[in-house]
């Protein structure tokens, strides 16, 4: 058997596992290793058994889109790496150099937040602003993040406890939410307008986006929770932490760019991946490794970095070894459970893929 066919069968396998077990109503993944790869689609937008109508019963494809939740911080902590490529900003910048005018934060004894602070998690935020709740309480399980504005976001940050540097890795949606907006701040551009010209279009990924209504209708997948149709989330001043979607054949562009950078037409995007790639913060106690965006770990002398993702009624799972030579995307149309299927799913197909 060859080693695309091998790979085709392991994915698919997986994927069709995935919604064979009714874990959610469709699944599909991307997989590649050395200079073999595939695509795998399995079940529909709906289930058979809510659908009303047959156009609601089509099964998905390869450029169906999938809402990657908190994969999206892999771009936006990519999208700072580029800028800082470009010398347009730079690692270290407080976060204030980015902030409005009249909005600042509280002086700290030892150093001011930085950029790369909120890339790596490690700037103390707390994983969601405290002004978020008062904002989303009303359609805190249905869409919570929609009516949280910039201006709430900056009064938010303006009252962060003061910041002593230390190295304790704490995830922040807020953080990376923050950095996005700073990014938008630093070049005068909307954030999803900017990382569509730096990121997406460079690396081929017409298809991931933040959508609009219509082209959710359209294209998107419909997310389930416990087996039921769940609205999509909508995002707007956290939209870099989460606001994105895509589909399995952009992710595997995604992928090929991760294990590929030097084949990439853009010099600051190469050198842009290959620095988010970098083990910046580790725990003082444990094996937790950051790299920006990106947890890393060395397995069976091998290093694997990834990432997972869920917003709404979908899930995802992200995951490379350049070593290897090797990755996988998994995304399903449901809310992650506390037994976690669909990352189960993911990990054991990265480990198959990487640590064969």
């Amino acid at each position: 058997m060859s080693a695309t066919a091998t790979i085709t069968g392991l994915l698919n396998r997986h994927i069709g596992d995935i919604v064979a077990d009714q874990h959610a109503p469709a699944a599909v993944g991307a997989a590649i290793r050395g200079a073999d790869q595939s695509v795998a689609v399995a079940g529909d937008r709906l289930r058979p058994a809510r659908a009303h109508r047959d156009r609601d019963r089509r099964p998905v494809g390869p450029d169906t889109l999938f809402a990657l939740g908190s994969l999206t911080k892999t771009f936006t902590t990519l999208l700072l790496a580029e800028l800082t490529a470009r010398g347009e900003v730079s690692y270290d910048d407080p976060i204030d150099t980015h902030l409005p005018s009249g909005a600042t934060t509280r002086p700290g004894p030892d150093a001011p937040r930085t950029l790369v602070d909120l890339a790596t998690h490690t700037a103390g935020l707390p994983r969601l602003p405290r002004n978020l709740y008062l904002r989303g309480l009303r359609h805190w399980w249905t869409d919570p993040y929609a009516a949280y504005r910039p201006v709430d976001l900056y009064r938010a940050t303006a009252r962060l406890p003061r910041h002593r540097r230390r190295t304790t890795i704490r995830y922040s949606t807020f953080g990376v939410g923050l950095l996005g907006q700073l990014l938008a701040n630093a070049t005068g551009t909307g954030y999803a307008e900017l990382l569509a010209e730096r990121v997406l279009r460079p690396l081929g990924m017409r298809d991931t986006l933040v959508p609009d209504e219509a082209t959710l209708a359209e294209r998107a997948a419909h997310g389930h929770r416990y087996g039921r149709p769940f609205p999509h989330w909508h995002f707007d001043a956290l939209a870099p932490s989460g606001a994105l979607y895509s589909t399995a054949a952009d992710m595997l562009r995604y992928l090929r760019a991760q294990l590929h950078p030097a084949t990439l037409a853009s010099a600051s995007l190469a050198s842009a991946v290959v620095d988010s790639q970098w083990p910046r913060r580790a725990h003082p106690r444990g094996q937790k490794v950051v790299g920006l965006g990106w947890d890393i770990r060395v397995v069976e002398g091998r290093t694997l970095l990834w990432h997972t993702g869920a917003a709404g009624g979908f899930t995802a799972f992200a995951g490379f070894s350049p070593d290897a030579d090797a990755g996988v995307v998994v995304l399903a149309n449901t809310t992650p459970t506390h037994r976690q299927p669909v990352i189960r799913a993911g990990r054991r197909l990265f480990r198959a893929l990487a640590l064969p």
